[in-house]
């Protein structure tokens, strides 16, 4: 196939995608007040939460947004695994979009890879250009002291759930997966077995007050 026909095809292919996925969003919004939208979903949701994906709703393309939701109308959002696959700048940028659309009271529930695990092992794994699943695309790898930093300018109030302290210590905050599921957590990670962790995330809430 001619590089430019190639070309043109993948550009349809993407329109297709967008349209599909503005149209399929837009219905399961109905008249849902305060939804729970799950961010770089991929098709992965729980019930109740809303999956939408970066081909109609980009994190750094403002005027995705106002085509499905009034400003600070959304309840919560939930994001796991997507900030590392942006630059710091960017995520910055991501989260001021959702205290944006967030109402007074809404959260941001937020994982990433966890840079303040000690296990060099799990850090070669999800570092910037890491050996890992996906770890090409990395942009940045968070702790939980410059993933607070980063919300906190964004104007959240941060609660931790589950990190890695600069000693080494794994702290945990009981939390219900119905307020957003995180499937690479203590519990949920089928990696952990008879006690170990061998996989957690840096996970919060980010509370807009």
């Amino acid at each position: 196939m001619p590089p430019r026909l190639k070309s043109a095809l993948k550009r349809v292919r993407a329109a297709v995608r967008r349209a599909v996925g503005a149209r399929r969003l837009k219905k399961r919004l109905g008249k849902i007040a305060a939804p729970k939208i799950v961010v770089g979903a991929s098709g992965i949701f729980e019930p109740g939460w809303i999956p939408t994906d970066l081909e109609y709703l980009n994190l750094l393309r403002p005027e995705d947004w106002p085509r499905f939701f009034a400003e600070a109308s959304i309840g919560a959002i939930l994001a796991e695994h997507v900030w590392e696959h942006l630059t710091p700048e960017e995520g910055l940028r991501a989260a001021r979009q959702c205290h944006r659309f967030l109402h007074p009271g809404g959260y941001l529930r937020l994982a990433v890879p966890d840079g303040g695990n000690p296990d060099p092992t799990y850090i070669e794994q999800v570092k910037v250009n890491g050996t890992g699943s996906g770890a090409d695309d990395h942009k940045v790898l968070y702790t939980g002291e410059t993933l607070r930093e980063m919300l906190q300018q964004a104007g959240f109030t941060v609660t931790p759930l589950e990190y890695f302290d600069p000693q080494g210590k794994f702290h945990y905050t009981e939390w219900s997966p119905a307020d957003g599921m995180v499937h690479r957590s203590r519990r949920f990670d089928e990696r952990n077995q008879d006690g170990r962790l061998r996989y957690t995330s840096l996970i919060v809430d980010a509370f807009k007050r």
